[in-house]
């Protein structure tokens, strides 16, 4: 799979991306441990980039692109992504788009190599809490 990163968005990223540490590209729906976000509204429709510490086997196909960073999804989320993938600057950020239009137009960035994972009851009680928030 191929995602290209535009120009914009590479100079947007530069400091923001290591080169060196595994990044995923991942929904930010709460079917993962990288999301608590709930709510049946924000599936597939929010998506995030996640610079890890160590490669996670559950992410294991790569995305190939053109700014050389170690970036990889899940088979789960390909089923989200189309062909013409790309990331590109919208507005003060980023926005993931394929050949259908705009997939996430306020694509974020999360630095998990630092973060301890939560359990599974922490995850599920503060996707309660979040989930009456925003659907």
């Amino acid at each position: 799979m191929k995602i290209n990163i535009k120009d914009d968005a590479q100079a947007y990223l530069a400091d923001k991306l290591p080169k060196d540490s595994p990044i995923i590209l991942t929904v930010d729906d709460g079917s993962n441990k990288y999301s608590s976000l709930g709510g049946s509204c924000a599936i597939g429709n929010k998506f995030q980039l996640v610079i890890l510490k160590a490669a996670d086997a559950a992410y294991t196909t790569p995305l190939e692109n053109n700014a050389g960073y170690q970036l990889t999804t899940s088979p789960a989320d390909e089923t989200f992504l189309g062909n013409g993938l790309n990331i590109d600057r919208w507005h003060s950020g980023l926005a993931l788009k394929d050949d259908s239009g705009i997939l996430d137009g306020a694509l974020s960035i999360v630095d998990w190599r630092d973060v301890s994972p939560e359990t599974e009851a922490e995850r599920r009680e503060k996707m309660q809490t979040i989930g009456t928030k925003i659907c």
